[in-house]
């Protein structure tokens, strides 16, 4: 076997190894069907605001950069859904994956959409699913994740997801228990 095979095989090997070992992010991070990792945001306008805080509503956590086609055509459909049809019930986050991305860069967007920019999100679970965006993860009422994927939404995919997770009913606060 000549030396430049061997390189060849060895290379296949430890990305087939690689691949073993480090699982894609969907799979590694946060599972469909499970409770959703907790996180906490900072908005743009460096508002905290937590998980926890958002209990009994439907969440979509959408992943974009300045640079990105796909993010260009997506946002405006999300918040054109939310003018429509969103309410108190619905929380859309749009968390940059740009650092270097300015305040002043953001303000103008900041300014039209309906739906607040996220510039931090801490937390595990999260984030460009195989580094590729848009990528969106979707939590229901009950703090349960039911969509986690990198693509882009239109306005008719996005209804068919979310008005069903609207008409879903609101978990029951748990009981206060004194002691």
């Amino acid at each position: 076997m000549s030396s430049i095979d061997r390189r060849v095989l060895l290379g296949a090997g430890l990305t087939t190894v690689g691949a073993s070992l480090f699982p894609t992010l969907a799979e590694a991070r946060a599972a469909i069907g499970k409770p959703a990792p907790k996180f906490t945001l900072t908005t743009f306008d460096r508002r905290k605001v937590t998980s926890a805080e958002l209990a009994g509503k439907v969440i979509v956590l959408n992943y974009w950069a300045v640079w990105c086609g796909p993010c260009k055509q997506e946002l405006p459909e999300i918040d054109r859904y939310v003018r429509k049809k969103g309410g108190d019930d619905l929380k859309v986050f749009a968390v940059t994956v740009d650092d270097a991305v300015s305040d002043s860069q953001l303000k103008p967007l900041a300014g039209v959409l309906s739906f607040p920019l996220v510039t931090r999100i801490s937390g595990s679970g999260y984030g460009a699913i195989g580094g590729a965006i848009p990528t969106n993860y979707v939590i229901d009422r009950s703090g349960v994740l039911r969509y986690a994927k990198a693509d882009a939404f239109s306005y008719q995919t996005f209804d068919s997801l979310i008005t069903p997770l609207l008409a879903e009913k609101a978990p029951a606060p748990a009981p206060i228990v004194q002691t």
